[in-house]
């Protein structure tokens, strides 16, 4: 994982159209060395998981702040399983209530991030969870 750069796919699912934070931590990675690939608004979970293959990402990011992750997460990760994106990470951000992140996580979400969360945060739990990973094959 060292020699080469990480990457990411970031993406909004769902009738969201709040990009402002998903752009920050797009910048944010970049600036930490990884490779990220910024999807747009208003996406289906199968165009994401579509595009997560298609780009052999090491990391899917989702964001929502309209209250449909509950839905969207979940079933965006199902639709990354389904493609063979078994070894895929996929982390979610944006107004997501504490009492929702068990369910999140039972579903695949590996990683939640809310607003205030520093950039420097995100970095090093995708690159502690991608070494974990390695080190599990």
């Amino acid at each position: 994982m060292s020699d080469t750069k990480i990457r990411v796919l970031l993406a909004k699912p769902g009738l969201d159209g709040h990009d402002r934070g998903i752009k920050v931590v797009a910048r944010g990675l970049k600036d930490a060395g990884m490779e990220v690939i910024y999807l747009g608004l208003r996406l289906t979970p199968e165009q994401i998981a579509e595009a997560a293959i298609q780009e052999d990402v090491d990391v899917v990011g989702l964001d929502c702040l309209s209250g449909a992750h509950m839905v969207l997460f979940p079933k965006t990760v199902a639709c990354i399983r389904e493609r063979g994106g078994d070894d895929i990470l996929v982390i979610g951000g944006g107004i997501i209530p504490q009492k929702d992140h068990p369910g999140l996580k039972a579903a695949g979400i590996k990683g939640i991030f809310g607003p205030g969360t520093s950039i420097e945060e995100i970095v090093a739990f995708i690159r502690e969870s991608l070494k974990k990973d390695a080190n599990d094959n």
